[in-house]
């Protein structure tokens, strides 16, 4: 008797079954709420600066470059450059201390400074690609060329929703460059883990108009039921229409994915809503400032997000200049973009740490600063206005909130703010820490894919200990 290979695979349905049941025993083991130790946060927000913020003018204060004006790097260059890099050149910037901390900021920042003391300073990042797509893809998913999970969707695998009514893991304006979609998505994790997009990238004052999540429709009673049965039915039609394994999994992702909508119907429309906001909150966050209205309006909404148990909140300061395309990259125009970044910026997060702090909600939500590199301390050599190159050998980023030592300093680069050298803080190192400080174990946090177990950190990271309080 002859078989077709569906058939064989249809009768042999219990063996396989038993097969893909073990196999899910092993690569799913971590439901929602299920850490492997007390957790210090229980959600992050990040704040992602696209393209690669100077780190020597804004948090990393040296007075080498001073003495070395002018004069070419006193080592090698990295053998991997971006672009042709020239002579020192100092930062355009005075810097002073600020805070108990005496953490060190440039002039640039008039509003951060007051809450210095909450922010745990990270100076010694690094090993990240040279340029923005591998750059940007190590950052959010740990490889720098392959598709992985992001960083927001292990986070969802790893600890599901405090809120089944949303997404556990939301994006503000994500940026459609240098990774677009793989930056927030869930690769081989179940699709429900992937990010749910909101607003659009690179245009100001237009978030409460397009930050809508993708409802069904909404109406009355009458209305919610109609679409009940409709899930309904065609849950029931796609369990009949196919035996083909291939189809099985995108057809349970899309259900899901119809599933969510219709449960955020119920509270989606009120979170994105911020019309209820008080005159004071609005202020707080620099909404009625047309300079610092837009990414406000993104920092207020991830502060709503986080209350009602969003896991993972990336918010991207994505607003294109008019001689920049790319937000931070100013491989020219130093001077004038780096002023009109932080203007942008500076009040609205500002006003996101006072506001978490004054809810009660600062210490159980780790916020993490940062872009996917920093810039070189050398000039880029061309012509018109100066600026600098990309800087992956070593660069800042912060933390507050969630865990980590209020006022701390963590690595530091050498006196010129090229390479880290103490404390080298990696990718893997920061991904570590901050599943870490969520309550996971990053060796543990696996999913099985292709016959072997992946994870965030690959077969490296480890955790920075000393900043944890």
């Amino acid at each position: 008797m002859q078989c077709s290979r569906r058939h064989v695979l249809h009768s042999m349905a219990a063996g396989f079954g038993g097969l893909a049941f073990n196999s899910l025993l092993h690569a799913q083991p971590h439901a929602a709420g299920r850490q492997h130790f007390p957790a210090r946060a229980k959600r992050v927000i990040f704040l992602f600066m696209h393209g690669g913020p100077s780190h020597v003018d804004l948090f990393d204060f040296k007075p080498a470059l001073t003495r070395h004006e002018g004069q070419a790097l006193p080592f090698p260059e990295r053998a991997v450059q971006f672009a042709e890099r020239g002579h020192v050149m100092p930062s355009p910037w005075s810097f002073r201390q600020v805070g108990q901390s005496g953490h060190w900021m440039s002039s640039l920042w008039k509003h951060l400074p007051s809450v210095a003391d909450e922010i745990c300073m990270l100076h010694s990042l690094c090993e990240t690609n040279v340029a923005h797509g591998g750059a940007c893809m190590k950052l959010h998913t740990g490889s720098e060329s392959l598709l992985r999970p992001s960083m927001g969707a292990w986070m969802s695998y790893g600890l599901g929703s405090e809120n089944q009514n949303l997404p556990a893991f939301v994006t503000l304006c994500p940026t459609s460059l240098h990774g677009g979609v793989d930056n927030f998505g869930a690769a081989f994790l179940p699709a429900q883990h992937q990010g749910v997009p909101l607003g659009t990238p690179g245009y100001p004052n237009t978030l409460a108009k397009n930050a809508r999540f993708h409802y069904m429709g909404q109406g009355d009673a009458a209305t919610l039921r109609v679409q009940r049965e409709q899930l309904s039915l065609l849950r029931a039609l796609g369990n009949q229409g196919t035996k083909d394994a291939s189809l099985v999994d995108p057809l349970e992702a899309r259900m899901q994915a119809f599933e969510l909508a219709y449960r955020m119907q119920v509270e989606a429309p009120e979170v994105t809503d911020l019309s209820g906001e008080s005159s004071f909150t609005r202020s707080l966050y620099g909404m009625d400032e047309p300079e610092t209205e837009n990414f406000g309006q993104q920092c207020l909404l991830a502060r709503r997000l986080a209350e009602r148990g969003v896991r993972f909140i990336q918010v991207s300061h994505a607003h294109s200049l008019p001689f920049n395309n790319e937000q931070w990259d100013q491989h020219s125009h130093l001077e004038q973009g780096h002023a009109l970044n932080v203007a942008q910026i500076d009040k609205p997060i500002t006003g996101l740490l006072l506001d978490l702090k004054a809810r009660g909600l600062l210490e159980e939500t780790l916020v993490l600063w940062g872009g996917e590199f920093g810039r070189t301390p050398t000039i880029q050599k061309g012509e018109g206005p100066v600026g600098r190159d990309h800087h992956p050998d070593g660069f800042t980023m912060w933390m507050a909130g969630g865990g980590v030592k209020p006022g701390y300093r963590y690595g530091a680069t050498d006196e010129l703010g090229y390479h880290a050298v103490e404390n080298r803080c990696t990718i893997h190192d920061l991904h570590a820490t901050i599943l870490h400080l969520m309550g996971l174990d990053h060796e543990r946090l696996t999913y099985r894919h292709l016959g072997r177990d992946f994870r965030l950190t690959d077969v490296e990271g480890d955790v920075a200990r000393s900043i944890l309080a």
